[in-house]
């Protein structure tokens, strides 16, 4: 096989007793096993967090309360109290009765469910018994009896729809249980009363209501399951990837070492702003496209994307003070980290999670769902008085320690710049030594050769012959010392990319990936590391070296 012929040459392969590979194999496994602990720890706390919050989620549907206000007084309400006591427990939302008095009208229903103060509100209409009694008695009545004015139910479809919608279903259990209550109470007496060949009559009896759904935001879509999971991952990856890129490029291009540290922080937080606002536009347009009939308007689209923008923005911040203050292994682990943190905060209610989890309160994930809701809702969410103070705490706080960060890479960034042009000049001023000494071997060479031909001609005179003359002293000096300053060249250029190979490589915290377009960067060397010493040897070899530079 001719695949990598050089992964099977012995050359420079160590035995499994040599001691150096002794030492590795120790260092290897013991690098090997501590990271194999702390992962392991660290996604089995992950997974133990996120179960956690899901625990016995249907233990907590009675924390999902429901009002219940009685503008009727009469029988139906009796039947829908009897269903309640029937299915009342731990896995039924909780029934809260509220007196007409303290909500006169179903408007004020509607504000409460909208202001968040229960998940959804079923009342009984004003009169809906008489009305009932009379139209099981035939007649006109009957025929003109209306099912839709009995019992009502508001609610919000926006606010977690996954668990709004199974609120719904509770209460449309709990109307059919009524309805079989209200036809064992008062089934015998409405039966000796009713007309036998009155068709509506009977239609009523058999079905005495309908529950009618008063949903102040209707959302069906099916994308509508991942605005509270996808979404937000992929903005926080968003950001993560492309802060990677960027401190990739300003630690291979040694930005840090080489520009005042204001200027940084300025093209960086342009860069970041820019970035994440054409981000969160793409965001909520993917939103929009698919939104399949989803009751939303340009003014809400916009005020989504506002939203979206500091989101993203200040997830950039966290995660650039993440790259600035923690180890660069520790960073991937803090970003999964926050990651399932920020998320298990949005997957359900706090109601449905035991009260541990309501610290996530000061989580931006879970300021920007509630924003999104109210904004979704046309304000049927006011949750602004505590999810804008936390996402701008956060943006402010970020923007403090990731501008402080920018002077402590600035500051390790030139000395590790300066350390690496010291070496370089050492570099530099040995090869220059080696060639100098090289020089002085050859002139010392040459004085000889010159002279034994003066003991030659000193004989020859002797016997009085001609010997021409010929000046060869400055023409081998010349040739000699453009000879040195090309040796020169070659091992400072061998240099120069040795440095930025180097560069390339060099991280100062954070992620950073290997880039799709590579260009060198041997221009960025400075000329003055080798003419400040080349000329120092000889006028020629630096002027030499300046127009080869």
């Amino acid at each position: 096989m001719n695949f990598y012929p050089e992964a099977r040459q012995p050359k420079r392969r160590l035995s499994s007793t040599n001691p150096t590979l002794h030492d590795i194999r120790l260092q290897l496994f013991k690098a090997v096993g501590g990271n194999f602990i702390i992962l392991q720890v660290l996604f089995f706390g992950l997974f133990c967090y996120i179960f956690g919050s899901l625990f016995q989620q249907t233990s907590h549907t009675h924390n999902l309360t429901v009002a219940f206000v009685d503008y009727d007084g009469g029988a139906i309400g009796v039947a829908v109290r009897d269903a309640y006591k029937q299915l009342q427990g731990d896995s039924f939302p909780g029934l809260i009765e509220f007196s007409p008095e303290q909500y006169a009208q179903p408007s004020t229903l509607e504000s409460g469910v909208c202001h968040v103060d229960f998940w959804a509100a079923l009342y009984i209409s004003p009169n809906a018994s008489n009305r009932l009694s009379e139209g099981l008695r035939g007649g006109a009545a009957s025929s003109s009896y209306n099912r839709s004015d009995v019992l009502s139910f508001i609610w919000n479809e926006a606010h977690y729809s996954t668990t709004a919608d199974s609120v719904a279903a509770k209460l449309e259990a709990l109307s059919e249980a009524a309805r079989i209550a209200y036809s064992k109470n008062n089934g015998p007496a409405a039966l000796q009363t009713l007309p036998a060949g009155d068709v509506a009559a009977v239609s009523v009896f058999s079905n005495p209501w309908q529950l009618v759904s008063i949903n102040l935001q209707p959302t069906t879509q099916g994308s509508r399951l991942i605005y509270n999971t996808l979404v937000i991952i992929l903005i926080l990856l968003q950001e993560f990837f492309y802060l990677g890129i960027i401190n990739g490029l300003y630690a291979k291009f040694k930005i840090y070492g080489r520009v005042r540290p204001h200027r940084i922080a300025i093209v960086r937080l342009t860069v970041s702003v820019l970035y994440t606002f054409v981000g969160s536009l793409s965001t909520t347009g993917a939103i929009w496209a698919f939104r399949a009939g989803w009751d939303v308007n340009g003014v809400q689209f916009v005020l989504t994307w506002m939203a979206l923008w500091l989101f993203a923005h200040l997830n950039f911040l966290v995660f650039d003070v993440f790259s600035i203050w923690l180890p660069p292994l520790v960073v991937p682990m803090a970003l999964v980290s926050w990651i399932m943190l920020n998320l298990t905060s949005i997957l359900l209610p706090f109601a449905l999670q035991p009260g541990f989890y309501r610290w996530a309160y000061a989580l931006p994930t879970h300021a920007i769902y509630n924003v999104l809701v109210d904004i979704w809702s046309r304000g049927c969410n006011p949750v602004l008085h505590y999810a804008l103070p936390v996402m701008f705490a956060y943006e402010i706080l970020g923007l403090a320690i990731s501008a402080l960060g920018v002077y402590r890479r600035s500051h390790y960034g030139f000395l590790d710049l300066e350390r690496e042009e010291k070496a370089f000049q050492a570099k530099i001023a040995e090869s220059l030594a080696m060639a100098l000494a090289s020089e002085e071997s050859d002139e010392e060479r040459r004085v000889g050769r010159e002279g034994e031909e003066g003991e030659a001609v000193a004989g020859d005179e002797e016997r009085g012959a001609v010997v021409p003359m010929h000046r060869r002293g400055t023409i081998t000096t010349v040739a000699d010392r453009e000879e040195m300053a090309g040796r020169i060249w070659r091992e400072t250029s061998k240099l120069r990319q040795d440095r930025s190979r180097t560069e390339a490589e060099a991280n100062f915290g954070g992620p950073c990936f290997d880039l799709a377009i590579n260009r060198s960067t041997d221009h960025l060397q400075p000329w003055w590391l080798i003419s400040e010493i080349v000329p120092a040897a000889s006028p020629l070899i630096g002027q030499n070296a300046r127009q080869v530079l």
